[in-house]
């Protein structure tokens, strides 16, 4: 049973649709086609980080560079993991989905669980960011409470995109992604011709050793390729997904790889390292060294404004999509299933409302250190529905379930999944003890939703028995 927008009245009324039907469909509901879902993959993953990476890696030396590549390596391992799931699944839920088949109820539930602690909490973290570079454009530092308005307003803005339909959520995204993609990559490539190679530094700084400074380089990374999963989430709104959440993920990611990359490579041949470690802007220093003047800094924050608000637009709708599925068969409260235009509301609603809390918690109560504390939790709960998934993906594999592959492909399918496993792990131990600890206790707040919800259940069979 599902609520619809009926056409003449625009009330929500009753409606299952028949066999093979798609719910929901609309005026307001449209099914994301391959260019559409590609900008989801890319506009989740290249958020806010792209424009601080750069200084945040630099005090490692040029090492980063070669941890961008085996994150690359890793997260593209994921992505044609994820394709080949949906394959198999072509439902909305994504990790949650497959998850649940595989091992069952629980398991199902604390990749939901996780996945949505991921998408809340960073839609925090990004708008936080957003308002830094909002303040280049428009001061805002002096005002505590124009800062907060400033923080939530970049947070609802997007959801009521996301709640105006499907249609509208794809367009945004489409447009945010193209907006973004192109300066950034002007100024990837124009750096290129600027490039200088007595400004890259040395290759490893520090005395912790090749391998402590290529694990630490990649700890800071990390965050920056979650959302490689994007399109396999959102599965349910994508047209002929057996076929295009497995090609838009992978070319999703390869964007974005190739403009991280890019990115990176240009400023750190443009900016001199010592003052690049000190960098608070580093494509406005770029941009600087390669056209003179100051006018940089206000072009980058726009650009991150751009790049921030479709980030925000697309982990909007992919955390109200994983509680959806999940109550739909009963592991969330049913509230999260009502949907309107297409768009979950219930699950819209709940997180905004949740983000914009630690939103204001953070800055009222000056919690720095806890609110980037948190965002490392986003790392390690990413990778609980990335572990599960991979592992999932064995499974099927081993079992011989949903498919026949045999010889060479299923040779290279499990070694896909071996390394996306084993890359999942990495993100784990990059996340520190610290994120470790406090995300288990999320974890662990999940099970008690979970034996509130299946208690319930079980007495409503028990009733309808």
């Amino acid at each position: 049973m599902t609520t619809v927008i009926t056409p003449d009245t625009g009330q929500d009324t009753p409606h299952t649709p028949p066999p093979g039907a798609r719910e929901d469909d609309g005026a307001h509901t449209r099914r994301f086609g391959l260019p559409v879902a590609t900008a989801l993959v890319m506009g989740n993953i290249i958020g806010g980080g792209i424009f601080l990476l750069p200084a945040s890696v630099a005090p490692y030396g040029t090492i980063s560079l070669v941890a961008f590549a085996v994150l690359t390596a890793g997260a593209l391992a994921l992505a044609l993991v994820f394709g080949r799931l949906a394959e198999r699944h072509p439902r909305t839920g994504g990790p949650y989905v497959y998850a649940r088949e595989a091992f069952g109820d629980f398991a199902g539930f604390l990749s939901a669980w996780s996945y949505w602690i991921t998408a809340w909490v960073s839609n925090a973290a990004l708008a936080v960011a957003a308002v830094g570079y909002l303040d280049v454009l428009l001061p805002l530092r002096d005002s505590v409470a124009a800062t907060i308005a400033a923080a939530l307003l970049l947070q609802w803005l997007p959801a009521l995109a996301n709640l105006a339909g499907t249609r509208y959520v794809g367009a945004v995204q489409l447009v945010a992604t193209v907006l973004k993609f192109v300066p950034l990559l002007l100024v990837a490539v124009g750096g290129l011709f600027f490039f200088d190679a007595d400004n890259l530094g040395p290759f490893q700084s520090g005395g912790s050793g090749t391998l402590g400074a290529l694990s630490a380089s990649a700890a800071i990374l990390l965050f920056s390729y979650l959302g490689v999963e994007s399109a396999a989430v959102s599965a349910g709104e994508v047209r002929d997904p057996r076929r295009n959440v497995g090609r838009a993920t992978v070319l999703g990611t390869l964007g974005a790889a190739v403009l991280y990359l890019l990115g990176t490579v240009a400023v750190f041949g443009t900016v001199a390292h010592d003052r690049l470690v000190d960098s608070s802007a580093p494509f406005s220093d770029a941009v600087d060294a390669m056209f003179g003047g100051t006018w940089g800094g206000a072009a980058v924050a726009c650009m991150a404004l751009v790049s921030m608000v479709g980030a925000l637009n697309g982990w909007t709708l992919l955390s109200a999509q994983t509680p959806y599925a999940a109550a739909r068969d009963g592991l969330f409260p049913r509230a999260f299933t009502r949907r309107r235009r297409g768009v979950p509301t219930v699950g819209v609603l709940v997180t905004v409302v949740l983000a914009s809390l630690l939103t204001v918690y953070n800055y009222t109560a000056g919690s720095d250190g806890v609110f980037e504390t948190l965002v490392l939790v986003t790392t390690f709960t990413a990778t609980v529905p990335y572990l599960l998934s991979t592992a999932a993906q064995i499974y099927f594999l081993l079992s011989g379930q949903r498919d026949r592959v045999r010889g060479p492909r299923l040779v290279r399918d499990g070694v896909l999944a071996a390394l996306a496993f084993g890359f999942s792990l990495w993100l784990v131990a990059g996340s520190g003890y610290a994120a470790v600890y406090q995300g288990v206790l999320f974890l662990f707040a999940g099970v008690l939703v979970y034996a509130w919800r299946a208690a319930r259940r079980d007495r409503e069979d028990h009733a309808a028995a």
